[in-house]
């Protein structure tokens, strides 16, 4: 009788537990420019030459390390860029958004996992003019 009524208490708790543990549909990350923010780069170094404008200044990227950043203003940053000294490396600003192509394929491909691609607001771009005069 004892173990009857272990056994019992044991099913219902079995049945009972994933609808306590179970905490609601995790909230999917919106993708894209002025969506949800990711993080931030604060004065983020790069060379000059690795920010890589077409020629007529409406589409930028670098990367850093593995991951790829797409501007989302690559206009309003354009003449800005320009101004700055092919020889001098730049710190740049902005926040950081999953890019929509990247999100709608990174579960289906291993390869995601290591490559990851942004879209980036920047919002400041200069020169870094450490030990130069």
């Amino acid at each position: 009788m004892n173990s009857y009524i272990i056994r019992k208490i044991l099913v219902v708790l079995i049945m009972i537990l994933p609808l306590v543990s179970w905490s609601g549909c995790k909230k999917q990350a919106k993708c894209g420019c002025g969506k949800d923010i990711l993080f931030s780069l604060d004065g983020e170094l790069l060379d000059y030459s690795d920010i890589i404008y077409n020629s007529d200044g409406t589409n930028a990227y670098f990367m850093i390390g593995y991951s790829t950043y797409y501007f989302c203003n690559p206009g309003e940053m354009y003449e800005t860029f320009k101004d700055i000294s092919s020889d001098d490396q730049i710190l740049l600003s902005g926040d950081a958004f999953w890019e929509c192509s990247y999100l709608m394929n990174s579960s289906s491909s291993y390869y995601y996992s290591y490559y990851k691609i942004y879209n980036i607001q920047v919002t400041e771009i200069k020169s870094y003019l450490y030990g130069k005069k």
